[in-house]
Order: structure tokens, then C-alpha cells, then sequence
């Protein structure tokens, strides 16, 4: 299938280093996403989309979410930015999230990790839904692509 991302970089070059919990994240959000996604650059402005699948480098420049997406093994290329303020609350919400599961998880009961849990996912839909809306016009994705592209969001925009 050629509408899909085949090999994903993360340039976090000038962020500090990521705490075990969001690298072991980090590792799962790439491998399923590397599994099973769906993702088709869109025409924009004229310019051709380079055929797939695709090499995407997620990285953080002048304070925007940078898409760098090139035809798999190089060749072609597009790029697109998206201003990070409609993630701010969402990523800052789904960390806080995140931080009370993993000390839940060491502590709690699993009634209540469960339940934390479900909140977790809550807002993880959240943000993959602000995705998707973002990427409109830019790019189609489906909800599993966009949720673990929104993981690897999270661990670009608090730079771990």
C-alpha cells in the first residue's frame, strides 16, 4: 500500500532527553505506527505530492510542528507547518494525564488505574481529533494514525 508512512523520524535535536515513561511511549507510538497507519499527503498551492510510501520527520522549528514527508528512500518531497497553540492545553492536559498513570500504576488499585486510564484515552482521542482538523486540506489520516502521531506530538512539543 502506498498511502502510508513506512519510516518516521523524530528530530528532537536541542530537546532535553525524554524520561523512560515517554521514551518507552515514544518507541510504542513509532513501532504501531510503522504496523498499520494510513496516511496521504494532500495537493497544496499547486505543488505535487510526492508519490508513497513515505519517509516523515517530525521535528519542531521557529516554534511550529514541522511535517517533512519525502517519497520512501528520499527523492520527492513536501513539507508542511502547523502552529502548536491549538495543542498547547490538549498536550498539557494528556501529560498530566499520563503522569498520574504512571504513579497510579505503582500504587493503585486496578479499579483505579483503570478508570485514570480511561481518562488517558479520553484525551488522547481529544488530540487526535485537534490533529485532524489541523492536518485538513494538508493531509488524511485515520483516527489510529492520528492518535500515534499525536503521541509523538506530545513528546516533541514538552521536548520530553
Amino acid at each position: 500500500m502506498t498511502s502510508r508512512i513506512s519510516n518516521i523520524e523524530i528530530d528532537d535535536a536541542g530537546l532535553p532527553a525524554p524520561t523512560p515513561e515517554i521514551e518507552q511511549e515514544r518507541r510504542v507510538a513509532i513501532f504501531d505506527l510503522l504496523e498499520d497507519n494510513s496516511f496521504v499527503p494532500l495537493p497544496r498551492e499547486g505543488r505535487e505530492v510526492p508519490p508513497g510510501p513515505y519517509d516523515l520527520t517530525l521535528a519542531i522549528r521557529d516554534r511550529r510542528l514541522v511535517f517533512d514527508i519525502a517519497s520512501e528512500g528520499g527523492g520527492a518531497r513536501t513539507e508542511f507547518h502547523l502552529a502548536l497553540g491549538p495543542f498547547r492545553q490538549v498536550v498539557k492536559d494528556y501529560f498530566q494525564i499520563c503522569e498520574s498513570y504512571f504513579d497510579a500504576v505503582k500504587r493503585l488499585p486496578p479499579s483505579q488505574i483503570e478508570a485514570i486510564d480511561m481518562a488517558r484515552r479520553g484525551i488522547h482521542n481529544e488530540g487526535a481529533r485537534v490533529l485532524q482538523e489541523r492536518l485538513e486540506g494538508k493531509a488524511e489520516l485515520d483516527i489510529d494514525t492520528a492518535r500515534r502521531l499525536f503521541t509523538l506530538i506530545c513528546v516533541l512539543h514538552f521536548g520530553g
